[in-house]
């Protein structure tokens, strides 16, 4: 596996190696060199040989600096000359950047490989709103409108007619940053579908999902009854679905109507009056229980965990600590 040092002035280095970590999971081989104010050159560049010391694999390494030009990747560059065949040097590090090179080393095994891949991702990650303050130049044209489904006619038959769910999730956020940049890169969906009759009848929060979707990957919101008509329409049937609930019942209600989800992602259940925490980013309530527990008697499988990184967690076993703490109420 590449591996990944962030170098930066003061902290900023430690705090996107933080970030990156929220978004993406815990990752290995991977380390943050910063320049304290108090430091010198040497004093980088003997960090960044103690990293690099302590990696797996030191025939790949990639430098993501902040500044180029700067102490950082100065000693970074001293240390590429004689890689020079192998290594790389991406400048003007931001989040994006380094989210994208987490994602490139599961299929990509060349450091220089995901430096040239990782750059247009970094200059996507730079917009604006409103849109007009984005210089005349670099303004890109909208994406051409999907062709509204009337256009395809009624019985038409796409692929093999059948609609493909690479990931149904369940989390109270919705579509957010580990769901936008994490599982996106991990299942590789042409369309995310955010189903709650809630937010499909809220127009704001609507557009806001929208707005919020990866580069090349449209996002709709629809009524769970819509979603059981997708699920049975053929024109669908070239579609990969990452499929995100609020809540377990939203996705109860959508397998019971036809949606042929076979697995759950159980990500995300925020916590409020009358639910216990169960783990660090789940709690339940009865109605909670109450549908996981049906779920699990229809076959449905559990895959309870954040991020792709992380381990996935037993569902028996919160569902019992669960209604152990609901007890006590």
């Amino acid at each position: 596996m590449v591996g990944i040092i962030l170098a930066s002035h003061g902290g900023f280095a430690e705090g996107i190696y933080q970030s990156g970590e929220m978004i993406f999971g815990k990752q290995e081989n991977v380390a943050a060199v910063i320049l304290k104010p108090n430091e010198g050159p040497e004093d980088v560049r003997a960090k960044m040989e103690k990293a690099i010391a302590s990696f797996d694999d030191q025939d790949q390494i990639l430098f993501l600096v902040d500044l180029w030009g700067g102490t950082p990747f100065n000693q970074a560059n001293q240390l590429y000359e004689e890689h020079k065949d192998k290594w790389a040097i991406v400048a003007g590090m931001n989040l994006p950047m380094v989210i994208e090179a987490y994602a490139s080393r599961l299929s990509m095994e060349s450091a220089q490989e995901i430096a040239a891949h990782v750059i247009e991702t970094a200059k996507d990650g730079v917009k604006v709103r409103p849109e007009d303050l984005a210089p005349a130049e670099e303004a890109k044209e909208p994406a051409a409108a999907a062709q509204p489904q009337g256009a395809i006619p009624e019985g038409t038959v796409l692929g093999d007619g059948h609609i493909k769910y690479v990931l149904a999730r369940v989390d109270s956020r919705l579509l957010h940053g580990q769901v936008a940049t994490a599982w996106s890169k991990s299942v590789q969906p042409t369309r995310i579908i955010v189903v709650s009759d809630a937010v499909a009848h809220d127009e704001l929060r609507k557009k806001l999902i929208e707005q919020a979707a990866p580069v090349g990957i449209k996002a709709n919101v629809v009524p769970i009854s819509k979603m059981e008509q997708v699920a049975k329409d053929p024109r669908f049937g070239d579609t990969r679905a990452l499929v995100l609930f609020e809540n377990c019942a939203d996705a109860l209600r959508a397998i019971k109507g036809g949606v042929d989800i076979k697995e759950i992602n159980l990500g995300s259940i925020a916590h409020s009056t009358g639910k216990v925490v169960v783990n660090n980013a789940i709690a339940m309530g009865p109605d909670d229980v109450e549908a996981i527990e049906e779920l699990l008697k229809m076959g449905i499988k559990f895959n309870v965990r954040k991020v792709p990184a992380d381990s996935p967690e037993d569902i028996n076993s919160l569902l019992k600590k669960a209604n152990a703490e609901l007890a006590k109420k």
